[in-house]
């Protein structure tokens, strides 16, 4: 039924866990993971979250008696059961590998198995932020201190053995017949041929060659994406910056719900939370401005509100945050100092800003295509790729040009 630790530290288990019968599945689980869970006094109890639009997410307790709620926790386990036909987004087999480095390092919690579609792993005790959470200025800073963290202490590397998909382990199904034929890795990584893979580019590629094309619109919108990324490839990915080879290891997925702030006593107060993240499905290398300019798109949430998005000197403050961090772990490039440093990064922020509704408007196709969740994908798609072409239009000079009222978000953007 399972498999010993691998070289990575956490175990297989030959098990899936089953939506129609979550419950159920996810004790087997437990009790596999941990059998003296089935006699010991105290009841088993599942808490399920709700955050997040793809994967499901339960919180398994061992309530023994005379424990505390910390103590509790502290035993807790979570388990992520990934979305229906999700394999073709992400590369699940470098998700566990990177989340068992990430927790060598003290930036995620202990990986302890996975299973057929997805990861069991320790519980963090904290607070789950919502979107209105990180506009506040006690929070970003703890979030910038905390992506400053992966930046500069998790290493960049190329994949062992470059993959297009993880084939073997995906389930069949009907689900993915509207999608294109997996593509080969020689396909994918064409988009950057230069630079070590995966990364945020090739993530893209390989996305956009999963898109469907059984009508026209469809053929003619795939074109368009492709020309699009080899666009902004050209433009963006030799910009100098931060890393290896301009890469750092990035989360490329912060949204609030991703960000746990930790708790403290009500009667110790603090001016900066410590906040640790969790869902590192995303994670692979890619610019440190396209993590960042991610991250203050997310302050919008689901609903894409881009009246809260970061102004000009929120978006400094917490770039300076950020760089402090980073240069107090790693060293900053030999030519630059902390705020010379600051002051490129802001400008490589800011020429980062429509690219992640490229990034996740190419995701949201895909997901009205494959996803069983109650969401508007579809819609969500193009609202994300309309931040794109507002960003275009307005870089530009086609707004202007066309005297068109400039987009909430790009007015957002420019404020001081």
């Amino acid at each position: 039924m399972s498999k010993t630790n691998n070289e990575h530290g956490f175990r297989k288990l030959s098990l899936s866990h089953n939506s129609a019968d979550s419950q159920a599945s996810a004790l087997r689980l437990v009790l596999t993971l941990f059998p003296d869970w089935e006699k010991a006094d105290g009841q088993i109890e599942f808490i399920r979250f709700k955050e997040g639009i793809t994967n499901t997410l339960l919180k398994a307790v061992k309530r023994r008696p005379g424990l505390t709620e910390k103590e509790i926790d502290d035993e807790a386990v979570l388990i992520r059961a990934y979305g229906k036909g999700t394999d073709v987004l992400i590369d699940r087999e470098r998700e566990s590998q990177s989340h068992s480095l990430l927790c060598q390092r003290g930036l995620a919690p202990e990986l302890l198995a996975r299973f057929q579609n997805g990861l069991m792993y320790r519980f963090i005790r904290g607070q789950v932020c919502d979107s209105e959470d990180l506009t506040q200025e006690r929070v970003w800073r703890g979030v910038a201190r905390r992506i400053a963290e992966w930046h500069a202490l998790m290493p960049v590397v190329a994949a062992s053995e470059p993959t297009a998909s993880n084939a073997a382990d995906s389930p069949s199904g009907s689900f993915m017949e509207p999608l294109n034929s997996r593509p080969s890795a020689a396909a994918i990584n064409s988009i950057t041929p230069s630079k070590l893979t995966p990364n945020v580019w090739t993530v893209i590629q390989k996305w956009i060659l999963a898109l469907p094309t059984a009508s026209q619109a469809e053929k003619k919108r795939k074109n368009e994406l492709q020309m699009q990324l080899a666009r902004t490839v050209a433009e963006l990915s030799d910009i100098p910056s931060l890393g290896n080879e301009g890469l750092v290891f990035a989360h490329c997925d912060l949204l609030s719900g991703n960000v746990i702030v930790h708790p403290h006593e009500p009667e110790d107060p603090v001016s900066v939370e410590t906040v640790s993240f969790i869902d590192y499905e995303y994670a692979t290398p890619a610019p440190a401005a396209f993590d960042l300019a991610n991250h203050f798109a997310e302050w919008g949430g689901f609903e894409c509100n881009h009246g809260v998005l970061p102004t000009r000197s929120v978006r400094r403050a917490f770039i300076e945050e950020y760089i402090g961090c980073y240069a107090s772990h790693t060293s900053l490039p030999s030519d630059m100092d902390r705020q010379t440093c600051a002051d490129h990064l802001f400008k490589e922020v800011d020429a980062y800003r429509g690219v992640p509704g490229l990034y996740w408007g190419i995701w949201a196709l895909i997901q009205a295509t494959i996803s069983q969740i109650d969401f508007d994908y579809a819609s969500y798609a193009e609202v994300r790729l309309q931040e794109y072409w507002d960003w275009r239009a307005e870089e530009g000079g086609t707004r202007e040009n066309e005297e068109r009222e400039r987009p909430l978000r790009e007015r957002r953007w420019a404020e001081e």
